[in-house]
């Protein structure tokens, strides 16, 4: 019995989409995985669909990486509406009620230096956290409020941008797991008002170049240029992926020679010279650095291989 056809190519990288509004997350992955007529795809934390900006989307063996992106730091910049209150903390949900805004600019700015640092956050019930095995949002959605603990965030830089009248803007840099969202409402709720999220954009994950972001628009374009001019769709389209290994680009490197690499790819621990004495590392190959995958240091010193990527996999 022959095997079974293996649906797209095997395409290896990272799509920087900067994801327009009104799109989920998983419609934005399955857009970008057709345009590449990718094999297998992932994203790497959802967006909001009233949230733009930039959502790693993995392909290939570079979803074995992709928790890596999950837990790398965010920057944000957002909008809110004071004055308003909704049951999901954004313009997407009901407004549940109105006050005046009568806070001096003062009580603004110590409001804000108190989300600066590290802080503890309990999830918005509309948030795709799992409880029981369902989604937050799912109990929401139903009038259930169900426990949720508070998580350690830590918000390194909070910007002040402007306020005028019922918006204010800001700019966040936090940590993995930092809902915006829910520091908005926090902040309404401290300045006696109430607000919620009209506008928020992802500028940057990790240390991932904002100009590196491409558009759905751009994507489809390049792919109609290739039909038009019968080209392969992967002479415009695959030069604008990151390298897989650029998820795990803050592990220290070990370069490894072409005969202990075939060792590490089998699945056996290594030494190595140069290796540092715990965590994780990056493994490449050879004077060409050729990426093989991510590694641990084992309390014997030794490398031992973690996540592997597979050569043109069957």
């Amino acid at each position: 019995m022959g095997r079974p056809r293996r649906r797209g190519r095997d395409i290896h990288g990272i799509v920087l989409l900067d994801k327009p509004q009104g799109l989920s997350s998983n419609d934005a992955l399955q857009k970008v995985k057709r345009l590449y007529n990718a094999n297998r795809a992932g994203h790497t934390g959802a967006l909001d669909p009233l949230a733009t900006g930039m959502l790693p989307i993995c392909l290939g063996e570079a979803t074995k990486f992709s928790q890596f992106l999950l837990d790398s730091d965010k920057r944000y910049r957002v909008i809110a509406r004071l004055g308003q209150r909704t049951d999901t903390s954004d313009a997407d949900g009901q407004i549940i009620s109105e006050r005046d805004v009568t806070f001096s600019e003062a009580q603004l700015q110590e409001a804000l230096e108190r989300f600066r640092g590290a802080t503890k956050q309990v999830p918005s019930m509309y948030s795709a956290l799992k409880y029981q095995g369902r989604p937050l949002y799912e109990y929401a959605r139903q009038g259930i409020e169900v426990p949720r603990e508070a998580r350690d965030i830590t918000v390194y830089e909070l910007l002040f941008i402007r306020h005028e009248g019922l918006e204010l803007e800001l700019e966040i840099h936090c940590s993995k797991g930092t809902y915006i969202r829910s520091i908005i409402d926090d902040l309404g709720e401290m300045l006696g008002c109430g607000a919620h999220v009209t506008f928020l954009r992802r500028l940057q994950v990790a240390t991932y170049p904002i100009e590196r972001m491409v558009t759905l628009e751009q994507l489809n374009s390049l792919l109609e240029q290739c039909q038009a001019e019968e080209r392969a769709p992967s002479e415009l389209l695959d030069p604008l992926l990151m390298p897989m290994d650029s998820a795990v680009q803050h592990f220290p490197e070990v370069n490894l020679l072409p005969t202990v690499a075939s060792y590490v790819k089998q699945g056996q621990p290594v030494q190595a010279a140069q290796a540092p004495s715990e965590g994780m590392v990056r493994i490449t190959e050879g004077d060409e650095r050729h990426f093989i995958g991510i590694g641990e240091i084992a309390e014997d010193g030794r490398v031992a291989p973690r996540r592997l990527v597979v050569e043109n996999p069957e």
